[in-house]
């Protein structure tokens, strides 16, 4: 007796939390294009922008477009992305445009509006050169905080390394003129700040998030003693550091525009965008990796196939202070040469954000503090062009931007499970 074979259909059904990050995310993108489209009854004028290399060497010319036209496509443009990601249920791929659609559509539209009827042209070489310099120290600070978040320490304290690291340098490189040396004393300082957060997080089971205001505020008073008692009275021994040079990588950096920017740069930034394959290498590809992750997922269970929770989030935690300190040494002898009281101005807290924003990744965190830095630029360079936005209001938008994105952006972001809880060996 034979039967023909069923057929077998398997529906694609959407998770009500993927359902409900499809419809904030599309509503989201249209808020932002109907934005757009009131910015075009505001845009008058044509909008140049500038494409001379980073040090005016080469110049590619300036690129004039109309302002009107450019802001109502990209308003339409916008309108079309939010459509696309609505219809993402069916297919991955319009969820992905749409998205892409979207970013762009805004950048272009919101530049242009800003621009047009502007005397003097956008600089587009110094606002990624800016993007660049400022994204270095976030860079470093979210993969410290994906090192420590990923084996279930919340760290908080990134803005304390970063702090001590960059005294730490500023000093140490002011004495021996040695930037290796300002470099090691940097991390060490960091380490020393993490293992603080570690010895009363990890074995004393204090409060995760206390503990690391804490450590803020103790770095902020101890660097602020010995700034006003050692560096500020004899700046000139203890508080001139050497400042390091860029390198240019041969033949890169020729390449016209782009090369100048991303090719002549500081060992610092070479360090801190390579530093972005790296973490992703030791936590998804290395046997520490793994055990990081475990214990951030889930401790109990790592602890019963043998694995150390407790020297395992101490590893963790002190690989962090390695790129905290890093990222601390850039705001001294990677920029200005010298310390001043909290020149490290909240950028641990930003990286913090861009470490939640990108979902505990090192990739995608990157990418968020470089949206931070862009946009911090964007303030600087708009300046001189008198847009009617004040500068003050474009510092807020990275905040605005995370609350917005942690609430639906970017989904519903969830945290290493065990992230935060302290582990108890019975």
């Amino acid at each position: 007796m034979t039967s023909d074979p069923a057929e077998i259909e398997l529906a694609h059904v959407e998770s009500r939390e993927a359902r409900t990050h499809r419809i904030s995310t599309s509503v989201l993108i249209g808020i932002m294009a109907v934005i757009l489209l009131w910015l075009v009854t505001r845009t008058h004028g044509t909008a140049h922008f500038s494409f001379a290399d980073a040090l005016a060497t080469q110049s590619l010319g300036t690129l004039s477009l109309p302002g009107f036209p450019v802001v109502l496509a990209s308003g339409l443009a916008c309108a079309a992305g939010a459509a696309l990601f609505f219809l993402g249920r069916s297919r991955k791929a319009f969820s992905t445009t749409g998205g892409i659609l979207a970013g762009l559509a805004v950048i272009v539209g919101f530049l242009t509006w800003a621009a047009a009827g502007a005397s003097l042209p956008f600089q587009v070489s110094s606002q990624f050169q800016g993007t660049i310099s400022l994204a270095t120290p976030l860079v470093l600070g979210a993969l410290c905080g994906v090192m420590c978040e990923r084996s279930g320490v919340v760290n908080v304290a990134i803005e304390g390394e970063m702090l001590t690291a960059a005294f730490a340098a500023a000093l140490v490189g002011s004495v021996t003129h040695s930037i290796t040396a300002a470099l090691v004393a940097a991390v060490i300082a960091a380490i020393l700040m993490a293992a603080l957060l570690a010895v009363f997080t990890i074995k004393y089971l204090v409060d995760e998030v206390v503990m690391g205001v804490v450590v803020n505020l103790f770095a902020t008073g101890l660097t602020g003693f010995l700034f006003n008692q050692l560096l500020s009275p004899e700046a000139e021994k203890f508080n001139s550091a050497p400042i390091m040079e860029p390198i240019a990588l041969p033949g890169l950096s020729r390449i016209p525009f782009l090369g100048p920017i991303l090719f002549d740069q500081t060992i610092l930034v070479y360090i801190g965008f390579l530093c972005i394959p790296l973490v992703w290498f030791l936590l998804w590809r290395t046997r520490w990796g793994l055990r990081v992750r475990s214990v951030g997922e889930h401790p109990e269970a790592a602890d019963t196939v043998g694995i150390s929770v407790t020297a395992t989030r101490w590893s963790a935690v002190l690989v962090g202070g390695v790129f905290a300190g890093l990222g601390g040494a850039y705001f001294t002898i990677g920029t200005v040469g010298s310390f001043s009281k909290d020149i490290t101005v909240g950028n641990g807290f930003i990286a913090l954000a861009a470490l939640i924003m990108g979902r505990w990744k090192p990739g995608l965190a990157a990418v968020m503090a470089l949206f931070f830095s862009f946009v911090t630029q964007l303030a600087t360079e708009l300046g001189p062009l008198g847009t009617p936005m004040p500068s003050q209001f474009l510092l807020l938008l990275p905040y605005v931007a995370t609350i917005v994105a942690v609430a639906g952006l970017v989904g519903k972001v969830r945290a290493p499970a065990a992230d935060g809880t302290p582990f108890i060996k019975d």
